[in-house]
């Protein structure tokens, strides 16, 4: 008798990512990312090797103080400085802010690493909708 193993588990964890569509309009939300964790050290590096090329080199990702720990002022990803800042404004508690030199800045819903995929995947459509 032999027994069927299961699929081995990617060794990186596919990015939870969506985007909203380009436009020559600025957006409030430019789509959402559903970090497993709010470890920004961790789950930082797998969003900007995710992001279009297009968008340039983030050099700068500020995120919100009270809703993220610590961490240090800046880390390095890809061989790439990139700072990191904590806002403490509380008008935008589930964002993070992404800004690439010469390219622009993107505003990100940031879907709780605790939320249930069910309640997560209208959230990210609604931030990704080319309707504002």
């Amino acid at each position: 008798m032999t027994t069927a193993l299961p699929p081995p588990l990617p060794s990186h964890p596919v990015l939870r990512l969506r985007l909203a569509p380009r436009s020559g309009m600025p957006r409030p939300i430019d789509g959402a990312w559903w970090p497993r964790s709010y470890d920004l050290l961790a789950e930082l590096p797998s969003l900007l090797s995710g992001l279009p090329r297009t968008w340039g080199h983030v050099t700068s990702v500020t995120v919100n103080g009270a809703t993220w720990p610590a961490a240090p002022g800046r880390m390095l990803v890809s061989n790439q400085v990139v700072r990191l800042h904590r806002a403490l404004a509380a008008s935008a508690p589930h964002t993070v802010v992404l800004l690439a030199p010469g390219r622009g800045r993107w505003d990100l819903l940031v879907v709780p690493p605790d939320t249930t995929e069910e309640a997560a995947a209208p959230l990210m459509a609604a931030a990704a909708s080319d309707l504002e």
